[in-house]
C-alpha cells in the first residue's frame, strides 16, 4: 500500500469494479481503443486479483460481474460486499490493484443510479419525423459558429442517427437562436445523406472525398465556407448530444479576460447502446434540458483532447486551422488543441459531455500506434488556402 493511496472505501470499492467493467465490457474498447490499450496492464491486474481472491464471495462475484459487465446488479453487489470487507487485510491486496489501475488509466466508469437498461433502440427514422426545430431567421448575423464533420458509409445509419439528434439537440438551445449557426459538412464520396441532414442544419456543405475520412480538412472547409462574421468556433463531433444551455454556458465564457479557447469537459462521457437510446429520449423527443447523469451508464474518457472543442476564429486562422495531412482517426484533435494553447490561452471546464455510441472508429497500427502516428507533431505550417473544396479534386499543376 503507498502512502498516498486513500483509505475512503468507498473509492477502493468502486476503484475495484470499475476496473473489472473497464478490462471486461467490450463498450470500454469502443470508447476508445487508443486508450483502453494503454490501461490493460494495470485493470487486467485487478480482474486477476479479484478472481484469485482469498473470500469466495467476491471471487464469484467478480467472475459474474467479468462475464456479464452490463448487468448493473452484479456490479453493486460486488462493491457492496467489498465494502462490507474493507477493513479486512485480505481485501488489500483488490484495493491496491484497483488503485494503481485508477492512477494509470484513462477510461474510468459511471452508473447512475436511477439507470436501466430497457430502452428500445433509436431509428434514423423516428428522428427524421421530428420537427427540425427553429432555422436560422433571416438577415442574422450569428457570432457563432458549430461546424460538425460527418461521414455515415457503412454502419447502417449509426452515425446519422446520432447526427440527427445532435442537431435537434442545437435546434433546441436558450441562447437567442439569431446568434449561432450549424454547419454540417459531409464528407465522402457522393453526398449521400444530404437530403436527411438539411431540414435540421443552417448550412449542408458537401465537401467531395473518396477513400480515409479527413476531419481536419472538412472542419477548416466548414469553417472557411460559411458566411457571417463568427467570432467564435465550436468544432463539434456529430455523436455529442448536447444539453439546452450547451451554447449559452460556452460563448459567456468568451466574455472572461484571457480566454482564447477552451475544452468544455475534463471526462467525455461515452454512453452504452440502452443509454444512448434513453438519453437521445429523453433530450429531443421529450424535450428535456439534459439527459441526467443519474441515469447513465458510460465509460469516461479522461482528459482527451477533441470531440468538442470552443476558440476565437481569429486565433483558428493563426494557426492554420486544423492539420489537413491527418487521414483516418486519431491523433489530430491531440495536433490543433497542442499548436493552440502554444498560440493562446485555452482552458478546460467540467462539464458533462455526453458522447452517442456508434461502431467503432478509431484503428490501430500492427505496431498499436495510431494511423497518423507518422506525422510529426506541431509541424502544421500550409503553404496554400485551408479548406479548399477541390483539395482531393482538383487535377495536379501541369496535368
Amino acid at each position: 500500500m503507498t502512502q498516498l493511496r486513500p483509505t475512503d472505501p468507498e473509492v477502493l470499492a468502486t476503484a475495484v469494479v470499475d476496473s473489472v467493467v473497464v478490462a471486461s465490457d467490450p463498450d470500454a474498447r469502443r470508447s476508445g481503443l487508443f486508450y483502453w490499450e494503454m490501461a490493460r496492464p494495470w485493470t487486467e491486474a485487478v480482474v486477476a486479483a479479484v478472481r484469485k481472491a482469498e473470500d469466495p464471495k467476491i471471487r464469484a462475484l467478480g467472475e459474474a460481474l467479468a462475464e456479464e459487465p452490463g448487468v448493473p446488479g452484479h456490479y453493486h453487489r460486488l462493491r457492496a460486499v467489498l465494502l462490507d470487507r474493507a477493513a479486512l487485510p485480505s481485501t488489500a491486496p483488490l484495493f491496491d490493484a484497483a488503485w494503481e489501475a485508477e492512477c494509470n488509466s484513462r477510461i474510468g466508469f459511471h452508473l447512475g443510479a436511477r439507470h436501466t437498461r430497457d430502452a428500445e433502440p433509436v431509428t434514423v427514422e423516428e428522428l427524421r419525423a421530428l420537427p427540425p426545430g427553429p432555422a436560422l431567421p433571416p438577415g442574422a448575423d450569428p457570432e457563432v459558429l458549430i461546424v460538425v464533420p460527418f461521414r455515415d458509409r457503412d454502419t447502417g445509419g449509426a452515425r446519422l442517427r446520432n447526427l440527427l439528434a445532435c442537431l435537434l439537440a442545437l435546434r433546441d438551445q436558450s441562447y437567442p437562436r439569431e446568434r449561432y449557426q450549424v454547419t454540417v459538412v459531409e464528407s465522402d464520396d457522393s453526398p449521400r445523406w444530404r437530403e436527411a441532414i438539411t431540414p435540421f442544419a443552417d448550412h449542408y456543405l458537401f465537401a467531395p472525398k473518396g477513400g480515409m475520412f479527413n476531419k481536419s480538412w472538412a472542419v477548416n472547409a466548414g469553417v472557411v465556407n460559411t458566411p457571417g462574421r463568427n467570432e467564435v468556433l465550436c468544432i463539434l463531433d456529430a455523436d455529442v448530444l448536447a444539453d439546452r444551455d450547451f451554447v449559452a454556458r460556452n460563448a459567456e465564457r468568451f466574455r472572461s479576460p484571457g480566454v482564447g479557447g477552451h475544452l468544455t469537459y475534463r471526462k467525455m462521457s461515452c454512453m452504452d447502446g440502452p443509454t444512448t437510446a434513453w438519453a437521445v429520449r429523453e433530450r429531443v423527443r421529450r424535450r428535456a434540458a439534459e439527459a441526467g447523469p443519474e441515469h447513465l451508464r458510460v465509460f469516461q474518457l479522461r482528459r482527451p483532447p477533441g470531440c468538442c472543442l470552443w476558440v476565437r476564429t481569429g486565433i483558428f486562422h493563426r494557426v492554420g486551422g486544423m492539420d489537413e495531412r491527418y487521414e483516418g482517426w486519431g491523433g489530430e484533435d491531440n495536433d490543433f488543441a497542442y499548436r493552440f494553447d502554444i498560440a493562446a490561452p485555452f482552458f478546460h471546464h467540467d462539464d458533462w459531455m455526453l458522447h452517442m455510441q456508434h461502431p467503432p472508429a478509431s484503428l490501430l497500427r500492427e505496431d498499436g500506434e495510431l494511423v497518423n502516428a507518422h506525422i510529426p507533431a506541431l509541424s502544421w505550417r500550409p503553404e496554400e488556402p485551408i479548406g479548399r473544396l477541390d483539395r482531393f479534386t482538383a487535377e495536379p499543376a501541369g496535368s
